[in-house]
């Protein structure tokens, strides 16, 4: 019997989706912070499965800012978000971005943003 279900059960696991993309980013300093807007696309499926954040990191991979996305954007694809107070080390003249999906987890690529 349990080989008669094999099939079923393996038809029911979920597929995994593509990894949110990095469409445009750009960074313009305030102060001694910065503020980065972030364009991403993915196909958002609803509250189980989106685009739940990204992040700043320098180009060692050290983390210098994270935004959450709280909430799916199925119907708003793509879309921009902000980030503010983010605090660059002096020097710094590219920093990578990076977007993470709730099931999927942090993507492989990253956008490489040369600061201005």
């Amino acid at each position: 019997m349990k080989h008669l279900l094999l099939p079923f059960t393996l038809a029911a696991a979920p597929a995994f989706a593509e990894e949110p993309v990095i469409e445009n980013a750009t960074a313009r300093q305030s102060g001694s912070s910065w503020t980065f807007s972030v364009t991403l696309s993915h196909p958002d499926t609803g509250w189980e499965h989106y685009a739940d954040g990204w992040r700043v990191l320098d180009m060692e991979g050290n983390e210098l800012g994270l935004r959450v996305l709280a909430h799916p954007h199925e119907h708003e694809q793509p879309f921009t978000r902000s980030l503010s107070g983010v605090q660059i080390p002096e020097g710094t003249a590219s920093v990578q971005i990076q977007a993470r999906c709730l099931v999927d987890g942090w993507g492989q690529g990253t956008y490489i943003l040369t600061l201005p």
